[in-house]
């Protein structure tokens, strides 16, 4: 880090409150709604309405004060890339998000080849927008090369997607796999960017509701006031502000799914209210005489161990009860990094699918550097990294130099070719006392490996493993495995 921008390693905390954004942007409407959403949390907005304005505000006092800026694609007069290539000329410490309405992560490969830290989709939710800005202005964010963007690549929204062979990983698959083909509510725990949200899309995909109503809410991005009538809905006139009707969406998941994300960031009323709802079945919207009964599936997910705050009276004991019909939980990727071999070779497989990008290879040095990071950020920080390696590789091998400040850090990794095959495989032929395990444990873990090695593509596994699938089923039932694991 150079000294220009060392004062970002301990801001004073006097300041905390007075940060500051340059919003590069033309459209009035736009830039008073970000305005407002950065407001809320601590942040001040000047507006530019084009590249030459932007270049000129920061000689200005505003401009020298500036944490980030955020940068509307469609300025008027401007190429994008090349206004953020001159501002990064300029400033080059500086932080800079690209605002688009493209889907396309082409755009997004060629914003951060010309300097950009992130980029974000319109219309942006406030939670997206502080997500983004926090990660790369906060003291506690990775580096850049480390951050997870806060837009990713789609995830194919079934099993074979879910990469890994780890046992607690394989086992909370196979709970997965059981309990989607049922009607209960399911509870998904673990880290942030364990894959929770991709987990229970999986699950919705593989249920009998899979053709009906999926709506996913994150918890966190609603504010308390309004999660009450964004789950039961309102009549009108129910609440000062309330001028229609809203279903809620309790009642328009009816027959179908609601996926709930950080459900511990419910309210105590909206959690009894929610408790109630799931003992009687009836959902009453505020302000309506009567309910309505609702057949509606709950997949819900939780950073922090519920019962952990139902011990410490932080959550309903009675919704944690209600939801705790099939309790799933992810590990976070440091306890399995004997899949972030096979993880990387498969974002990296998909990375070089997208427009503007290659297939690109990775070398055993710098898959020895990767699983040598403890990944905070988990599976999607991976992803994001390979990503960000991506987009720099000039070459077709990722190595060692394509992540120079995981190397900064971790030094010299010692590269144990046999220690790496042993991680690679995931399959223990000894004891903790130095004997050889028995034959049959080794047999279940190979054919684990493969179905997971191979997606649950029953086919190909058996055809790599030399045996008919006929065989194959009947030592899944032999050895007691799930083929979900």
């Amino acid at each position: 880090m150079s000294d220009s921008d060392s004062h970002l390693e301990n801001p004073p905390v006097a300041v905390a409150d007075t940060r500051l954004v340059m919003l590069i942007d033309d459209e009035p409407a736009q830039s008073r709604l970000i305005s407002a959403i950065a407001a809320r949390d601590g942040w001040r907005t000047v507006v530019a309405a084009d590249g030459e304005s932007a270049i000129a505000m920061l000689g200005t006092r505003d401009g020298m004060q500036l944490s980030a800026i955020l940068l509307d694609q469609w300025v008027p007069g401007d190429d994008a890339c090349a206004l953020i290539e001159e501002l990064k000329r300029r400033r080059p410490t500086l932080p800079i998000l690209m605002l688009t309405t493209s889907a396309s992560p082409l755009l997004a490969v060629e914003a951060m080849r010309a300097g950009a830290s992130d980029y974000l989709v319109k219309p942006v939710s406030p939670d997206r927008l502080m997500e983004a800005l926090r990660s790369v202005t906060t003291r506690e964010a990775p580096q850049d090369e480390l951050a997870p963007l806060t837009e990713k690549m789609s995830a194919t929204l079934d099993f074979d997607a879910m990469i890994g062979t780890a046992p607690k990983f394989r086992t909370a698959l196979a709970q997965a796999a059981k309990a989607a083909r049922g009607h209960g509510h399911a509870l998904i725990e673990g880290e942030s960017g364990t894959g929770k949200e991709m987990l229970m899309r999986a699950m919705h995909a593989a249920s009998p509701r899979a053709k009906e109503t999926l709506r996913f809410i994150n918890a966190a991005s609603v504010t308390p006031n309004s999660m009450e009538s964004v789950l039961f809905g309102h009549e009108p006139n129910a609440f000062p502000g309330a001028f229609d009707r809203q279903i809620g969406a309790l009642q328009q998941c009816d027959g179908g799914t609601l996926v709930l994300d950080e459900v511990d960031r419910l309210t105590p009323d909206v959690q009894n209210r929610l408790a109630e709802a799931l003992e009687s079945g009836i959902v009453r919207p505020i302000g309506a005489a009567h309910g309505f009964r609702v057949d509606v599936r709950l997949l819900v997910a939780s950073n922090i161990t519920l019962s952990a705050l139902v011990d410490a009276g932080h959550f309903d004991a009675a919704l944690a009860a209600k939801l705790s019909g099939t309790r799933i939980v992810l590990p976070p990727l440091r306890e399995r990094t004997g899949d972030i071999a096979a993880l990387t070779r498969h974002f990296l497989g998909r990375i070089g699918e997208q427009p503007g990008l290659k297939h690109l290879s990775v070398s055993d040095s710098a898959l020895a550097l990767l699983a040598a990071y403890e990944w905070p950020g988990n599976v999607r920080q991976l992803q994001s990294v390979l990503f960000r390696a991506a987009v720099y590789c000039e070459g077709n091998t990722l190595t060692e130099d394509s992540f120079p400040q995981l190397s900064e850090m971790l030094g010299d990794i010692e590269s144990d070719p046999l220690a790496s095959s042993h991680d690679g495989m995931g399959v223990m032929l000894y004891t903790e006392d130095g004997n050889l395990r028995p034959l049959e444990e080794i047999e279940a873990d190979v054919i684990r490996l493969a179905i997971g090695h191979y997606r649950g593509r029953m086919t190909e596994v058996a055809r790599r493993l030399g045996i008919g699938r006929s065989t194959l089923y009947r030592k899944l039932s032999d050895l007691g495995i799930d083929n979900a694991a």
